[in-house]
């Protein structure tokens, strides 16, 4: 193809960022998905297991494994949720936090460098175009 299709161009910017995430990632002895779930926990009152999944868009095996990990790290806690017995709730330890803090940084970095770099109009055509692209797949107007 002689011109690049949208896919393509979400598909390499997406594998870029998360390369770059995963090298900055080994210097906190850590990755990606682990910064990602520490950031999808509510360091105040925890999360419930459940909502982890969907509010990361992840399947619940590969989740499950990332939750594991964190755990013998010592990263998060899991316990009974008391709003519903069969539920759990996941806290982000001490520890937690502190990597948490981490990842927050590197997130609030690399949005600033690319803001610096890329017009406030630009910004938001970007968040219109993906807004518009999720709508269409949510809608299954695509296929």
């Amino acid at each position: 193809m002689k011109e690049a299709t949208i896919d393509y161009a979400l598909r390499a910017t997406w594998q870029a960022v998360a390369r770059m995430y995963n090298e900055e990632a080994k210097k906190f002895d850590s990755t990606m998905a682990v910064g990602f779930t520490l950031l999808s926990i509510d360091p105040k009152i925890g999360t419930p297991s459940t909502s982890l999944g969907p509010k990361m868009g992840m399947e619940a095996t590969s989740l499950s494994r990332i939750l594991k990990s964190m755990e013998q790290k010592g990263l998060i806690l899991r316990k009974p949720n008391p709003n519903d017995g069969r539920g759990v709730l996941i806290y982000l330890t001490e520890f937690g936090l502190e990597k948490r803090n981490d990842s927050k940084n590197t997130v609030l970095r690399f949005n600033e460098v690319v803001k610096s770099e890329v017009t406030d109009e630009k910004l938001a055509n970007f968040f219109e175009v993906t807004e518009a692209i999720n709508k269409l797949i949510a809608d299954k107007k695509l296929f």
